[in-house]
């Protein structure tokens, strides 16, 4: 039989896939224009390594809060709708900040602003994961989940080269094109066809079932060992390993570079990212998932612990390409898993498990990470959270067999991946 040709372009043919892929882009684009100015703002005030691990701290509190009850929300109700309000919600917020940062009123303020914006931010994102299955058929979910991937790290390359470019010129412009953004994901919504099978049970029985359906979730997630253990892998290894949040000490007193050079580190994790979802979008889909993943982490926490000891601009840009390369193989992995593996009626609350995860590695690790520096140094904290990073690979690696056996994302049948004897370490 003649070998299928494979498509890596599928997910485009799907008019309201194209729709959502711009839309998304363009307010990824503008958020991290956000978190550009955000993070040389902070710093730039303070001059304090924990004031940029409390913005981690801030952003992750509203999530521990909400991720359940979000997921619940992205199962019950409206999908587009719940995303629509969300988006408006955070273009509110961005022109808080802008309104802030041009009175140069209390840091505090901005604190506060952060973790309102992160608590709609909470209530949305599972909504934002869980309703691509309804855009694109099975087949097609795979190739769509690596262009979604794409869409993330494009916009992360361009978001902080245009963010230390307008940092010259405007810190509170930076939250003003974050707002423009967010509003023109909202409009392109609009235009998007998306299947909502509405809810029939009464209001009543809905409540009483409420706090029950928003643990289903971690109860799916922790039958499902493979998800536990690709979900947990990521986590403990950003968590340990990163170092985003210190990049303005590093830009500004390690390396002694300007603006523009700050913005070209912040984007680098991104540039990685995207020749490696190039590179996965146009090969055949991983056959060796598990060892993959495993080795990506690896690679990871070595590039971190280089980083952290470069003192060369040009070095430090190219391990920050490395980690986030090693990142994408994880982020790929790991999404795809997450939806196939979820029926659709729990996605949404699948979706707010793998939200706390993510939130706990990038905003929790954020506040180690600023903890750490201030007490020992932006060194050591970057090094010491590389080689923690290898240690959880090694963890992984040995407490599951599934994991390491692992093979490939597609055509595997959710009982195969259920392994009773395995311990999570």
């Amino acid at each position: 039989m003649p070998k299928t040709q494979h498509d890596s372009y599928a997910a485009f043919r799907v008019r309201d896939f194209r729709l959502f892929f711009v839309g998304m882009s363009v307010a990824l684009i503008g958020t991290r224009v956000q978190t550009t100015a955000i993070y040389w703002d902070i710093f730039a005030r303070t001059e304090q390594a924990l004031s940029l691990g409390i913005v981690g701290l801030v952003q992750v509190i509203p999530v521990f809060a909400l991720a359940l009850p979000a997921g619940y929300l992205a199962d019950r109700f409206n999908r587009k709708r719940v995303m629509m309000i969300g988006l408006l919600g955070t273009s509110l917020t961005s022109i808080g900040l802008a309104w802030l940062s041009m009175r140069q009123l209390d840091v505090t303020l901005i604190y506060a602003a952060l973790a309102l914006d992160a608590a709609i931010h909470s209530l949305t994102w599972p909504a934002r994961s869980a309703i691509l299955p309804q855009l694109v058929p099975d087949d097609t979910f795979a190739n769509a989940m690596t262009w979604r991937s794409m869409s993330f790290q494009m916009s992360s390359v361009a978001g902080p080269a245009l963010g230390g470019v307008v940092l010259l010129v405007s810190v509170s412009g930076a939250y003003v094109i974050s707002a423009v953004s967010t509003l023109f994901f909202a409009i392109m919504l609009l235009f998007v066809r998306c299947e909502y099978a509405q809810q029939t049970t009464d209001r009543a029985a809905n409540w009483r079932q409420f706090a029950s359906s928003m643990f289903d979730g971690i109860r799916f997630v922790w039958h499902k060992r493979i998800l536990l253990a690709v979900i947990g892998l990521d986590m403990f290894a950003v968590l340990f390993g990163g170092c985003i949040y210190l990049l303005p000490i590093f830009a500004r007193k390690i390396l002694k570079v300007s603006e523009v050079e700050y913005g070209y580190l912040l984007a680098a994790p991104a540039i990685g990212a995207m020749v490696t979802a190039l590179l996965i979008a146009h090969l055949p889909p991983i056959q060796r998932a598990g060892r993959t993943l495993l080795l990506a982490v690896v690679g990871f926490g070595l590039a971190t612990i280089v980083f952290g000891l470069s003192q060369s601009f040009l070095l430090s840009w190219a391990m920050l390409c490395l980690t986030g390369a090693c990142d994408n193989v994880s982020v790929v992995i790991r999404h795809t898993l997450v939806q196939l593996l979820t029926p659709d009626q729990m996605r949404g609350r699948v979706s707010a498990v793998n939200t706390i995860f993510i939130s706990t590695s990038n905003e929790l690790g954020g506040f180690e990470s600023g903890t750490v520096a201030h007490f020992f140094g932006p060194v050591v904290s970057v090094v010491s959270g590389g080689i923690g990073t290898l240690v959880v690979v090694v963890a992984a690696a040995f407490g599951s067999r599934t994991l390491r056996r692992f093979g490939p994302l597609a055509g595997s049948e959710p009982e195969e991946l259920v392994a009773d004897e395995d311990v999570i370490s």
